[in-house]
């Protein structure tokens, strides 16, 4: 298994050889998507070097004391329960007033008394996890966020659980056992927590495991969702990432469709009717509907709507504003410009659509954009400068 160090400073994940995600297991891509994506679980364990170049103790005193961080970007846990907000902010003093800005020194206290602190959405506040989410949702094809977790030794933050989202777990520093188990509801839906099932989770966690394992700095589990899993830090304090991956589902497919077709009953004069007056025969009126809207199913489409789903799930790669005045006002031919990342950029007829809108392209820039989508773009005289000055308008390329 490959570290990660190599990765940081390659701007689009599909010039690496395997992705983000081959960095991650000691199985193929292909080998990964047949025999565990979704299926079971697996432990890589690591080459030296480990992910210190990604996140560490360093990083966590950083944003829990110096960035201002306010709930819910942190929440903090003790045998199972979760911890009020109240007992771990405060207002920062001059000029930072706010009262939800994380205490420093009421975090210190619960750290020292065994507690666990989770900082939450690291895909957010700390930019080398954030391009690393990136990169591996644009392997997986399914948005990924990133949560870290800080537990003292011998220490156990939850009680046995299950998410409702697939997880790559990366050990950063210390050691953490996990105890896992089969699921009791495979698959779980988002709208399907572990806590509907309490009783059904309890059980199982009493029989035996189907993997009890220790993960040491650099080592990845990944776990699909619906197992069930508790973990404990071992003889010092153990940080580790969590990459939540946001599972696309048939059924979410089906949401959307159902939406499209209502969309088109809506259009319909039958359905908009008014029922007759009197009992209500149900059965013929649900008859009369279950015709209209088989029909109106097989009509709909319900891509757009998927699209723009997935498009709201994940956003565009950091733009700094200065950064992209300073270019347009210096703009050469030499000028580097790349693709933003996790645009989601495609050319759709004479129009480039993306996560920051559409931008419309002449007949005489269309070369030059697919040249741009493929990576063979470079600098802003491979675009020509009047393309290359409206795409860094649109925020659609940025410096670099």
């Amino acid at each position: 298994m490959s570290t990660l160090s190599s990765l940081h400073d390659v701007q689009d994940p599909t010039v690496v050889d395997g992705g983000v995600l081959a960095s991650l297991i000691d199985v193929s891509p292909a080998e990964f998507a047949e025999a565990y994506w979704a299926r079971r679980p697996l432990v890589t364990r690591a080459r030296p070097g480990g992910f210190g170049d990604l996140f560490g103790s360093d990083a966590v005193d950083e944003l829990v004391s110096r960035r201002g961080l306010r709930t819910p970007f942190l929440r903090v846990a003790k045998d199972g329960a979760t911890l009020r907000e109240s007992t771990f902010t405060s207002p920062a003093g001059v000029g930072a007033s706010i009262g939800d800005q994380l205490d420093d020194t009421a975090l210190w206290r619960h750290l020292a008394d065994g507690a666990t602190l989770v900082l939450q959405a690291l895909h957010r506040t700390w930019a080398p996890v954030n391009d690393l989410c990136a990169r591996l949702g644009a392997d997986l094809g399914h948005p990924v966020q990133a949560n870290a977790y800080i537990t003292p030794p011998q220490n156990r933050g939850f009680s046995d659980h299950y998410d409702v989202h697939d997880v790559f777990v990366l050990q950063v520093e210390g050691s953490k056992r996990w105890i896992i188990h089969e699921p009791v509801h495979p698959d779980p839906l988002r709208n399907q927590p572990w806590t509907d099932r309490r009783p059904a989770v309890e059980q199982a966690a009493r029989g035996e495991a189907a993997l009890d394992t220790v993960l040491e700095p650099g080592d990845v589990l990944y776990l699909p969702r619906g197992w069930l899993h508790a973990a404990e830090a071992q003889g010092a304090v153990s940080i580790h990432l969590t990459l939540g991956i946001h599972i696309w589902t048939r059924y979410a497919v089906a949401e959307q469709l159902l939406q499209a077709a209502l969309q088109r009953l809506q259009a319909d004069p039958e359905m908009r009717a008014t029922l007759p007056m009197g009992p209500l025969e149900v059965e013929a009126e649900a008859e009369r509907v279950r015709e209209r809207l088989t029909a109106a199913l097989a009509e709909a489409d319900p891509a757009p709507a998927l699209q723009r789903v997935q498009r709201s799930q994940t956003r565009p790669g950091p733009l700094g504003p200065l950064a992209q005045l300073a270019a347009l006002e210096t703009l050469s031919e030499g000028t580097p410009l790349r693709l933003r990342p996790a645009l989601d950029a495609r050319l759709v007829d004479h129009s480039l659509t993306s996560r920051v809108g559409a931008v419309p392209v002449e007949e005489a820039d269309l070369e030059a954009v697919e040249r741009l989508l493929s990576g063979r773009v470079r600098t802003a005289g491979q675009l020509g400068l009047d393309l290359a000055r409206t795409l860094l308008r649109a925020g659609v390329v940025v410096p670099g």
